[in-house]
C-alpha cells in the first residue's frame, strides 16, 4: 500500500507553493554577493536554511501527520474535518477512522484568503471526495451531530476575532455532548519567532485561543505539544468531560 505522505512532502510543499518568495531571496543573495557584502549574504542564507530545516522537522520528521494525538472513537462515529482550502489531512483521518463517517468542509473564501500559496496548493491537491464549501458562521450540520471535529492548521486563517467566536460557537453546537474538538495550530510564541521571524505574526497567541474557546463555552480538556512549534488543543463542552 502506497504511504499517504511521501518523504520531504511537507518542506517541498512550502517551497513549491511559495517559490516566488524563495526566488526573491535567491536574487537578493546574488545581489549581496555581487556587492561583496559577504556577511549579510551569509546571514540571509543562514535564516533561509534555518526556516527550511525547521519546517522539515515540523512537517516531515516530528510525526505531526501520524495523528497519534487523535483519540480513537467508536465505530460508526461521525468525524468532521474542517480546513481552509488546503487539505492534507482528510485522507489520513479516513484511514485512521476507517469504520466511521467522514464529513469534510472547506471554508476557503477567495475574497478573504488571497494568498497565492493557497491557490497553488488547491491546484496541486484536488479536493477530497465529497468536500463541501461552507461559511465559518454556518456549519451545515444539526445540533450534537459530530463525535469528533478536527480543525488542523486552519483556524488561524479566520483573522477576525468576532468571526472566530461565531465559528467556535458553531463547533460547540454541532459536537455531541460527549464529543471532542481538536484544534491544531502554530502559536505566536518564542519558538515560532525563532523559526519564522516576523512570519510568526500570522499565528495567534495562546491566550487569544483560550479566549475564543471560553467565549464559545468550550473548555480545554488537554493540550498536546506535538513538537516545540505546534500544539493541539482538545476541547469539550463545559461540564461534559468524561
Amino acid at each position: 500500500m502506497e504511504p499517504l505522505r511521501k518523504p520531504f512532502q511537507g518542506v517541498w510543499n512550502i517551497v513549491r507553493f511559495n517559490w516566488h518568495f524563495y526566488l526573491l531571496v535567491l536574487m537578493l543573495l546574488v545581489i549581496l554577493l555581487l556587492l561583496k557584502m559577504v556577511v549579510l549574504s551569509l546571514i540571509l542564507f543562514a535564516i533561509l536554511f534555518e526556516t527550511l530545516l525547521v519546517s522539515y522537522f515540523i512537517y516531515d520528521l516530528s510525526g505531526l501527520y501520524k495523528l497519534a494525538w487523535a483519540e480513537p472513537s467508536s465505530s460508526n462515529a461521525v468525524i468532521v474535518n474542517i480546513h481552509a482550502g488546503f487539505d492534507e489531512t482528510s485522507a489520513l483521518l479516513k484511514s485512521k477512522f476507517s469504520g466511521s463517517q467522514l464529513l469534510v468542509y472547506d471554508f476557503y473564501d477567495p475574497g478573504k484568503h488571497t494568498e497565492i500559496s493557497i491557490k497553488r496548493a488547491r491546484r496541486a491537491y484536488p479536493a477530497f471526495a465529497g468536500t463541501k464549501s461552507i461559511l465559518t458562521t454556518a456549519i451545515p450540520l444539526g445540533d450534537v451531530a459530530a463525535d469528533r471535529i478536527f480543525v488542523i492548521l486552519a483556524a488561524h486563517e479566520i483573522r477576525d476575532p468576532a468571526e472566530r467566536a461565531v465559528f467556535f460557537s458553531e463547533l460547540k453546537r454541532v459536537v455531541k455532548d460527549n464529543g471532542r474538538i481538536f484544534v491544531t495550530e502554530h502559536l505566536r510564541d518564542l519558538p515560532n519567532f525563532l523559526a519564522y521571524n516576523i512570519g510568526f505574526f500570522h499565528f495567534i497567541p495562546r491566550r487569544s485561543w483560550y479566549k475564543a474557546f471560553a467565549g464559545a463555552g468550550l473548555v480545554v480538556a488537554g493540550e498536546v505539544r506535538i513538537n516545540p512549534f505546534i500544539r493541539t488543543f482538545i476541547l469539550e463542552k463545559y461540564g461534559i468531560s468524561t
